[in-house]
């Protein structure tokens, strides 16, 4: 078995490792949703913790691990006889991004369920977690239907699998940890919400910190048993500490005046329903027991609140989290209660931290200068002279709510909410016979298989004679997401300050409408004599949006080359994702500037787009009395359709879904 890198060992991210700690010395917390930029330690803190949970009590040869104190009354191995029980190691279960619904929530014989009456189960994943931690990295990652399972055993505390009548049911509580990097798209609100902390992690920019990183994961790659030996000691010292605050939690006492605090707070900062109230105050009880106290303090509660609440305020979707922290010391301090026995102005010496998950200052998904805001430009769109200065960045004007688009047919990507396609959940459409495992029963099509071959088979008894080849799985059909390319015009012909503030925002509305339809977004930009993908595909619709934010306009419209390069884009695209379909929006007034014989060969490099029948829509931005149509011809040479940016910007776009259609079916 390979040796975990040891807790104690893990240099900075206090607040990381603070909020581990707390949800092992209380589970009711209710787990830990680790965020941030890639090889900042973040799984290597927590595969490390389940080294230094307390041993659990099991009913032995029980699968699901039931407690001999109180064994679970509907296990599916039991009933239990009471007894001293076995002790073994608290385990931490990994879900994979790619796992199966039968890997997680178990598998159920169907057939001998059906011919036999017997239920033969094979336990998953949730019941191998059961008193434990169940870890999923990359959670934001997680498809749509494995999120659902998630939810239903963490609201309930239990697993339940059910087929065509045949059920089974077994208790799965669990401490869930999650850990993910929000470059590659953000969680759905219910899934974020279960997650009882939220804690923001980043590299350490000093140099002294980063050169002890490198020196002690070195000295551990080498020989890691030898150097887990040498960090036993303080292991062994953080583990008694943890079994300690465990016995006296039940001994702390939450007065008045901290209860008043975290509903003041809570009520503050807007979050919704009550259980970022409840999550505070169990935190705060378990800072005060980590303490060694049994009186919460303040500091306890501020501390409680940096790290439950986060992800709870409300927000817009391109919103950074995190707390105003100055807002949460003057509500404290408004609310500050008579119970306090000691001074909150130092930190807990032996506490493992105490920034307590506020993201770092300007740190968005991209982070650095380009996304701070710039001067509006100036007035003026006509293109410019080759040489002359680019104008910064405008602001986006105010985004809107805009109609879906989607791309026509039935495809097969992956979960979402955008365009028809084949899924594993939905409507039922239809039965097949099963490729691999069976997962949807098609019990109709199934009887109606197995019914013409009863007497052949010699059925005498009241049940069906089933084999392997009668069993019909069910066809379904959903929704999926896809990927939407931006193709945005970023010369001086656009670089009007109010045209291009409606472009962005017209665009931010249609990013809005692709993070809540869990699509892919790219952007492509052409200005000058090139063009550049700004941002490649990706789930992060808000590294998007600050992309789009600091885009600066300026120069001659090479709109084939931006044509090309999205066109790139999707050829690479394919490669990884063959399954996702695209959409392509084309931001642009219709001129081309740039190269010899630029409109001829923009309508080449248009046509390809027609020839590969990709959906796509063109937001014509022409604006002033004469208008040259210019954006509506590219429409017609890539095979889509075209709205004029006003009304786009009106919200009036019902029919472009209809038009995108109709154009792609007289394509094909």
């Amino acid at each position: 078995m390979t040796t975990p890198f040891p807790f104690t060992a893990v240099v900075g991210q206090d607040d990381l490792r603070l909020a581990l700690l707390l949800n092992a010395v209380s589970p009711a917390v209710g787990g830990v949703l680790v965020r941030g930029e890639k090889g900042t330690a973040k799984s290597t803190a927590v595969r490390a913790l389940s080294a230094l949970l307390p041993e659990v009590a099991v009913v032995p040869g029980c699968r699901f691990s039931c407690d001999p104190g109180a064994p679970d009354s509907g296990c599916p191995d039991g009933p239990h006889e009471p007894g001293p029980g076995a002790r073994r190691p608290a385990r931490m279960v990994e879900l994979p991004v790619g796992a199966s619904e039968d890997r997680l929530v178990g598998a159920l014989d169907i057939e001998r369920a059906l011919a036999e009456g017997v239920k033969a189960f094979e336990p998953g994943l949730l019941a191998d977690a059961h008193r434990g931690i169940l870890y999923v990295d990359e959670v934001n990652l997680l498809h749509d239907h494995l999120v659902d399972l998630l939810l239903d055993a963490a609201a309930m505390g239990a697993s339940y699998v059910e087929r065509e009548g045949v059920s089974v049911r077994h208790a799965a509580r669990f401490l869930l940890v999650g850990t993910m990097n929000p470059e590659e798209g953000e969680l759905r609100p219910q899934l974020l919400d279960r997650f009882g902390l939220t804690v923001e992690v980043a590299a350490s920019r000093e140099p002294e910190q980063r050169v002890e990183v490198v020196r002690r994961r070195l000295a551990y790659d080498d020989d890691p048993a030898g150097f887990a030996a040498r960090w036993a000691a303080e292991e062994s010292a953080v583990r008694q500490r943890i079994v300690a605050a465990r016995e006296l939690l039940p001994q702390v006492r939450l007065g008045d005046g901290a209860l008043r605090q975290i509903a003041a707070t809570c009520a503050a900062f807007e979050v919704d329903g009550m259980r970022a109230d409840i999550v505070m105050a169990r935190t705060a009880a378990a800072l005060a027991a980590w303490a060694g106290r049994t009186d919460v303090l303040a500091k306890d509660v501020r501390q409680a609140a940096l790290l439950a609440l986060p992800h709870r305020r409300r927000r817009n979707p391109f919103d950074a989290p995190g707390l105003d922290e100055d807002k949460l010391d003057e509500t404290l301090e408004q609310f500050s209660g008579e119970d306090e026995t000691e001074s909150d102005d130092d930190p807990d010496p032996d506490g493992p931290g105490g920034g307590g998950g506020q993201p770092a200052p300007g740190g968005g998904p991209q982070g650095g200068g380009d996304t701070a805001a710039r001067p509006e430009a100036g007035e003026g769109g006509e293109p410019q002279a080759p040489g002359s200065t680019e104008q910064s960045a405008v602001r986006a004007a105010e985004p809107f709510r805009a109609k879906v688009l989607s791309v026509p047919g039935i495809g097969e990507g992956a979960a979402g909410r955008r365009s028809r396609a084949r899924t594993e959940h939905g409507r039922t459409t239809g039965a097949r016979q099963p490729r691999g495992a069976l997962t949807k029963l098609h019990l109709a099509a199934t009887v109606r298989a197995a019914a013409p071959h009863q007497r052949a088979r010699g059925r005498s008894g009241p049940g069906l004679v089933i084999r392997r080849d009668d069993l019909r799985q069910a066809t379904r059909e959903g929704r999926e997401g896809n990927l939407v390319l931006f193709v945005v015009d970023a010369s001086g012909s656009m670089a009007a300050r109010q045209r291009m503030g409606a472009v962005k925002g017209a665009v931010l509305s249609l990013l809005l409408d692709a993070y809540q339809r869990r699509d892919k977004v790219g952007l492509v930009t052409f200005r000058g004599s090139a063009a550049e993908v700004a941002l490649p595909p990706t789930s992060s619709v808000d590294a998007a949006a600050a992309r789009l934010q600091s885009l600066p306009t300026g120069g001659r419209t090479p709109l084939a080359a931006g044509l090309l390069k999205a066109h790139e884009v999707l050829r690479v695209e394919r490669l990884r994702d063959p399954a996702r379909r695209a959409l392509v929006v084309v931001v642009t007034d219709g001129r081309a500037t740039g190269g010899p014989e630029p409109v001829a060969l923009a309508g080449r490099a248009a046509r390809l787009f027609a020839a590969e029948q990709v959906a796509s829509v063109v937001v014509d931005c022409e604006s002033g009395p004469v208008r040259l149509g210019l954006a509506g011809q590219l429409a017609g040479e890539l095979g889509g359709t075209a709205v004029t940016l006003d009304e786009l910007r009106a919200d009036s776009i019902a029919g472009l879904v209809r038009d995108v259609q109709g154009t792609s079916r007289r394509a094909a």
